[in-house]
C-alpha cells in the first residue's frame, strides 16, 4: 500500500473519508477523534532551520502512505499550527494523553502540542532562558523539570501549562533528570559526578531537612534537593520497575570516566517528591544491590520480565585498546543478573524502544568513533551504524549502514515500520528485516532531529523518559 502514488491513493482517500464520517462522529484509536489534517497515523519530526527564515518547525508525515502531504497534494506540508521553537532537539511524546511536550535548545522553549488540534498547546513558563539539557513534563501534566549545567541549577514548575511557580534550587552541573512514570520521584544526575540528588517538597510549616544542599525560596523554603544515600559510578540514568516499586540506576562507569558499569536497584520510597507522601511500614529506603554490567551501562528500556541495558565496553589490550565497543546486555530484575549480552553499533545509545515483530531499536550518536569503525578502516568486513535492530525473539542483530548520528527513532506500531531522525534526515525501515523503505516523500529540508509517533497506543512509545 505504501507505494500507491495520488491517482489510486486519492480514490481510497475518497472512500477511507466516506467511511470515516457516514456515522456521524469521526473516531479511531481508543476513541480519539479524527484530527482536522484526516490522518490515523502521523509521526511528527522537529526539524531545525527549515529555511532562511525558520530556526525551527514541527512537521508530521502520513506514516501509512510514507507522505508529508496530503493525498491530494492541495496541503503540500503538514505541520503543527503556531510552532516557532529555535532548533528543537526533543519530542517527550505522550499520545495516551494525546500531547508532546517539544524542548528546543536555540531559545529553552518548553511547548506543548495538542495531538487533537494538530495546534501549539502551552508555552511552559519559568525555564526559558536556562537552557537546560535535559527536561521533562509529567503526565498529568502537574509539574516539569529542567536540569540546567550552564546555570547549575534544577529548576521545578507547578502546574507549568497553566502559569504556575518556578523554583530553581542550586545544584552545580546538574544535567540530566528522570522521573518515574507517576510523577511522584525526581532524580537529579550530576554531570562527572558519583553524586545523585533527588527533588523534596516541603509540607507547610515543614523546617528544611538539615542535609538539603538548596531549598527554594529561602525565606519559604518549598522544594528541597536532598543527596541520595548510595555508592554510585558515573551515574547517568534510572528506569523504573513495572510495578513502580523500584528504580534501576545505570552507573555509567568507564564509558562516563568511572570505573565500573553496573546497575543499582532503588526503592522509590527511598527519594519520594512529597514529604507527606504514604511509604509503607518498613519499606527498605535504602540501595537494595549493585550488579556490574560488564558490557555497559548507558541507556534501558524495561519490559515485563527482562531490562535491556545499552552500553559500551572499554577495550583494554590488542589492537583497538582504548576505544569502546557496544553491546546490549539483558538484565533479569528477578534473579538481578546479567543473562546475556550481545555486540550491537558503537556509540553513546541516546533511544531505544520497542517496535513490531519482537524488534527492540537502538540509536547511538558518535557510533564512528568505536571498534566497529576502526576495523571497518583496517579493512575488516564489519557492519557498522548508528542504529541496531534487536529480535527479542531470536537475540539476532541487524545493523544499519552508517547515515550519521541517529538522534531520534518512531515505532509505528500496527504498520511493521519505524521512523527515524538520521544523519539530519527521516528515514524508514522495516521492522520485519530492517529493510530500508522508501523515504522520498518524508525527506525534510533542514535537519530532522527527533521524531514521535502521535498516534500511538501508549505513552511507552517514547524515547525521552
Amino acid at each position: 500500500m505504501k507505494n500507491l502514488r495520488p491517482g489510486i491513493a486519492a480514490l481510497l482517500l475518497v472512500c477511507c473519508a466516506v467511511l470515516f464520517t457516514g456515522c456521524g462522529n469521526n473516531y479511531y484509536a481508543d476513541g480519539r477523534a479524527l484530527p482536522p489534517s484526516g490522518v490515523a497515523n502521523r509521526v511528527l519530526v522537529a526539524v531545525q532551520n527549515p529555511s532562511a527564515y525558520s530556526g525551527g518547525a514541527l512537521y508530521f508525515d502520513d506514516a501509512y502512505y510514507d507522505v508529508r502531504h496530503n493525498i491530494s497534494n492541495s496541503i503540500p506540508q503538514f505541520s503543527i499550527s503556531g510552532y516557532a521553537g529555535k532548533l528543537p532537539v526533543t519530542i517527550q511524546n505522550m499520545p495516551e494523553e494525546q500531547i508532546g511536550a517539544v524542548y528546543a535548545s536555540g531559545d529553552g522553549s518548553f511547548t506543548t502540542i495538542n495531538y487533537q488540534t494538530e495546534k501549539v498547546g502551552a508555552s511552559i513558563s519559568g525555564l526559558s532562558g536556562l537552557y537546560p539539557s535535559s527536561v521533562f513534563l509529567t503526565r498529568n501534566q502537574r509539574r516539569a523539570f529542567a536540569a540546567s549545567p550552564s546555570q547549575h541549577v534544577f529548576t521545578v514548575v507547578d502546574n507549568p501549562t497553566s502559569g504556575g511557580s518556578g523554583y530553581s534550587l542550586n545544584l552545580p552541573n546538574a544535567y540530566r533528570v528522570s522521573i518515574n512514570p507517576g510523577g511522584t520521584i525526581a532524580l537529579i544526575f550530576l554531570q562527572d559526578s558519583n553524586s545523585i540528588y533527588y527533588l523534596y517538597q516541603l509540607q507547610a510549616n515543614q523546617a528544611a531537612p538539615s542535609n538539603a544542599y538548596d531549598c527554594e525560596p529561602q525565606n519559604n523554603p518549598q522544594y528541597c534537593v536532598l543527596p541520595l544515600a548510595g555508592t554510585f559510578d558515573r551515574p547517568v540514568k534510572a528506569v523504573f520497575s513495572s510495578d513502580g516499586s523500584s528504580a534501576y540506576i545505570l552507573n555509567c562507569g568507564p564509558e562516563c570516566g568511572g570505573t565500573t558499569a553496573s546497575v543499582s536497584v532503588l526503592p522509590v520510597s527511598a527519594a519520594l517528591i512529597e514529604s507527606g507522601s504514604v511509604v509503607p511500614p518498613n519499606a527498605p529506603t535504602q540501595v537494595e544491590a549493585t550488579i556490574s554490567v560488564p558490557g555497559g551501562a548507558y541507556n534501558a528500556l524495561v519490559t515485563g520480565n527482562a531490562i535491556y541495558i545499552a552500553g559500551q565496553q572499554k577495550q583494554a589490550s590488542g589492537t583497538y585498546s582504548g576505544l569502546f565497543a557496544g553491546n546490549l546486555s539483558i538484565f533479569n530484575p528477578a534473579t538481578l543478573t546479567v543473562t546475556n549480552t550481545y555486540s550491537i553499533s558503537d556509540g553513546f545509545h541516546g533511544k531505544m524502544i520497542l517496535g513490531d515483530d519482537n524488534t527492540l531499536w537502538i540509536g547511538s550518536t558518535l557510533c564512528n568513533e568505536g571498534v566497529r569503525f576502526a576495523e571497518l578502516s583496517a579493512g575488516t568486513n564489519t557492519s557498522y551504524g548508528c542504529l541496531t535492530m534487536f529480535n527479542t525473539s531470536t537475540n539476532a542483530v541487524t545493523l544499519d549502514s552508517y547515515n550519521g548520528d541517529l538522534t531520534g527513532i518512531a515505532a509505528v506500531t500496527g504498520l511493521h515500520k519505524v521512523y527515524v531522525a538520521e544523519g539530519g534526515q527521516v528515514y524508514i525501515y522495516s521492522t520485519v528485516n530492517m529493510a530500508a523503505l522508501d523515504n522520498e516523500y518524508v525527506t525534510v529540508t533542514g535537519t530532522a532531529y527527533d521524531v514521535a509517533y502521535m498516534d500511538a497506543l501508549t505513552d511507552s512509545n517514547n524515547t525521552t523518559y
